[in-house]
């Protein structure tokens, strides 16, 4: 904890670095990912402050989109959308993910029950192989069910269909750093 510490008493001894950041942001990306420590977006895509709005949920889930009860994550959603006008969505999910390794394997999860019950009542169980430590086939089969979910949301549907968004879908490397992304003309995740 000391040297974030240390690191956090001397960030703001550069007020003229952030002084523009008071005006407001206009981020053009919204980056939904895990809440991994090993997944940090503004390293992984080289963004300054205010370049990035970004959503971390454990799994990197996007939920069913419900107006009865609108969730924390679509509350997010819709104000990087409406508000903000992101003209781009991200979904990134990572290799060595716990919460969908969980899913892949049917792991136990009653010892976590708030985990349990995020994961089965957000989505559903990924494919992919039990023994892959990366869980590679499961997350990027993930990220693509949660790009379908993105696409449910009224807000991303209507932006959709007036050509003002794109969507995304990644995968990183925690091992070795590289972001691959889905190409939908063969169906598969290919270095950027």
């Amino acid at each position: 904890m000391q040297p974030l510490i240390d690191n956090a008493r001397t960030f703001g001894q550069r007020p003229e670095e952030f002084a523009k950041l008071a005006e407001g942001q206009s981020p053009q990306v919204l980056f939904i990912t895990c809440s991994d420590s090993r997944v940090v977006p503004a390293l992984i895509t080289g963004a300054r402050p205010g370049e990035l709005f970004e959503l971390r949920t454990a799994g990197n889930i996007v939920p069913p989109h419900a107006s009865e009860h609108p969730t924390s994550e679509a509350a997010t959603i819709e104000y990087a959308v409406e508000v903000l006008g992101v003209r781009d969505i991200v979904v990134c999910g990572h290799s060595h993910c716990g919460a969908v390794g969980a899913l892949v394997r049917g792991d136990d999860l009653t010892a976590v029950p708030a985990v349990r019950d995020w994961l089965a009542s957000a989505t559903p169980r990924p494919a992919g192989k039990a023994e892959d430590p990366e869980v590679a086939e499961g997350v990027q089969s993930h990220v693509l069910t949660q790009l379908l979910r993105l696409r449910s949301y009224p807000c991303v549907e209507r932006k959709l269909a007036e050509a003002e968004l794109n969507l995304h879908a990644w995968y990183y490397e925690v091992h070795t750093g590289t972001v691959r992304t889905h190409r939908q003309q063969t169906d598969s995740f290919e270095a950027l």
